[in-house]
């Protein structure tokens, strides 16, 4: 079986990958326009249907870095496979679901399965030959983008034919041929870490997150100055500052502090946050800025001055070249790696980012000048996305690839999470009188502006992450290998 699986052609390796990507990335996108449509069939409220989201990003940022971690210990490809059955209970499970509590109970397993994208990229930089891995890496990074647009505009076209239980029984049938493919066809990583799990650490730090990310996802609707929501950030706080606290302590932590100290791994970690911030800002106000105007009656109408008035599924599709863009930036950025240096090209992919950004805040009058920026925001968050990844495994010994691509993807996230909730209540701040709560123009113009600026931000970040080959990226490398047993 081992020499069988190890005879399998990298190409196919890669490619069983990307599709595991694509389709986690797929259902995490897929739901957002159909929220209105499953609140009307479920007969709940706005905030309970707005969980359908918030609690797949939520238990995805919680156990991302300990499946991580026991992918380290146990084995790369057996916790995606581990992963992957919980995905596709998951998915399988939304598709069922006949109330709210049981979507949101659903889609939670489903994001339980977040580690799908650091396992897979250490299977790559375990399996492929070297001069390869920075191909792999640049094209599963890319799967963020197209699987991201390309869920909206698909969940479009599913919605005007089919019940919205569709979004997930499409979604169920790829994962599930591909665990099988996995557990025929990939072999396992032959490079361990023996530890033993270290649940006070990973408990504290999924209290932590799950405060976090509850106050982020909630205080536009709360009240960001609320008790409850400043409460949350207080235990927020805590448990963070109680899980560094016990990761020190423990002989064997979850997470080597020293690791996430680490200069290039701390500034990387930096610029995935930052870099989530700017391309939520833009991604998920994209498709909302190009409907305004629709549906509206003609005096409502009269008075939003903006917008293309576009169908859901014509705002889907603005987004598909910033994913194509993606989807060919990413491959080519890891195989340029090797002659510009990763930290040049995320260098780069940030400034670009902050130019599609800027761009969409003083130019969107026209769908043309929309799809322009929209692309230059997919050239560089491919860019960036393709080289983080290799910062990071440039960075960690093999030992640790696991648990470290799993904490950049949680700072990625929250990331996210903060750019978006940064958009929705500049949305909220400044509406059109006499039209119900509709954003006015300025508003958008503002997003977009922050997130441009978040991506220069982010190129800043990124020259403080050292060269590689420099004496202190050396330094941090020899000093990571040299402490066994921590990961």
């Amino acid at each position: 079986m081992s020499e069988r699986a190890r005879s399998v052609h990298p190409g196919m390796t890669l490619g069983l990958l990307a599709v595991v990507c694509v389709s986690y990335v797929l259902q995490q996108t897929l739901v957002v326009p159909a929220l209105p449509t499953i609140q009307r069939d479920l007969g709940t409220t706005t905030a309970w249907a707005t969980w359908v989201f918030t609690g797949f990003l939520l238990t995805s940022a919680v156990a991302t870095p300990l499946l991580g971690k026991l992918g380290d210990t146990y084995g790369k490809k057996r916790l995606l496979m581990v992963a992957m059955a919980i995905f596709a209970v998951g998915t399988v499970a939304s598709a069922l679901a006949g109330s709210i509590a049981m979507l949101i109970a659903a889609r939670a397993l489903q994001g339980a399965a977040g580690a799908i994208f650091p396992l897979a990229f250490g299977i790559v930089r375990d399996e492929l030959p070297a001069h390869r891995v920075g191909m792999g890496l640049g094209l599963l990074s890319a799967t963020f983008g197209v699987g991201g647009g390309a869920g909206l505009v698909l969940s479009g076209v599913i919605l005007e034919h089919l019940h919205w239980s569709w979004l997930f029984w499409i979604g169920a049938a790829p994962i599930v041929v591909a665990l099988v493919l996995v557990w025929r066809m990939l072999p396992e990583s032959p490079i361990r870490t023996p530890s033993r799990v270290d649940w006070q650490g990973a408990l504290a730090l999924s209290v932590g997150l799950c405060a976090l990310l509850v106050a982020l996802s909630e205080g536009e609707s709360w009240g960001w100055l609320s008790g409850a929501t400043l409460g949350l950030f207080a235990a927020a706080a805590l448990a963070l500052c109680g899980w560094v606290a016990v990761e020190l302590r423990v002989d064997e932590p979850m997470v080597d502090i020293g690791m996430m100290r680490d200069r290039a791994v701390l500034w990387t970690n930096i610029v995935a946050f930052i870099v989530g911030f700017a391309m939520f800002g833009v991604f998920l106000l994209v498709p909302t800025f190009v409907q305004m105007g629709a549906g509206l009656p003609p005096e409502v109408a009269a008075l939003v001055p903006y917008g293309m008035a576009a169908s859901v599924i014509v705002a889907g599709l603005y987004l598909l070249p910033s994913s194509a863009v993606m989807l060919v930036v990413g491959p080519t950025a890891g195989v340029l790696e090797g002659r510009v240096g990763a930290r040049a090209l995320t260098l780069a992919g940030s400034v670009v980012l902050g130019a599609g950004g800027l761009l969409l805040a003083v130019a969107h009058d026209s769908g043309a000048q929309i799809v322009a920026g929209n692309a230059l925001v997919g050239m560089g968050v491919g860019l960036v996305y393709a080289m983080l990844a290799k910062l990071i495994v440039d960075a960690v010994p093999p030992s640790a690839t696991g648990v470290a691509m799993g904490m950049n993807t949680v700072m990625r996230t929250i990331g996210g999470v903060v750019g978006g909730q940064v958009g929705a209540a500049l949305l909220s701040a400044f509406t059109i009188p006499g039209t119900g709560g509709i954003p006015q123009e300025r508003a958008f113009t503002m997003t977009f502006l922050v997130a441009g600026a978040a991506a220069l931000l982010a190129a800043a970040a990124t020259l403080r992450i050292p060269p590689r080959g420099s004496e202190a990226a050396a330094a941090g490398r020899v000093a990571l290998t040299a402490e066994p047993g921590r990961g």
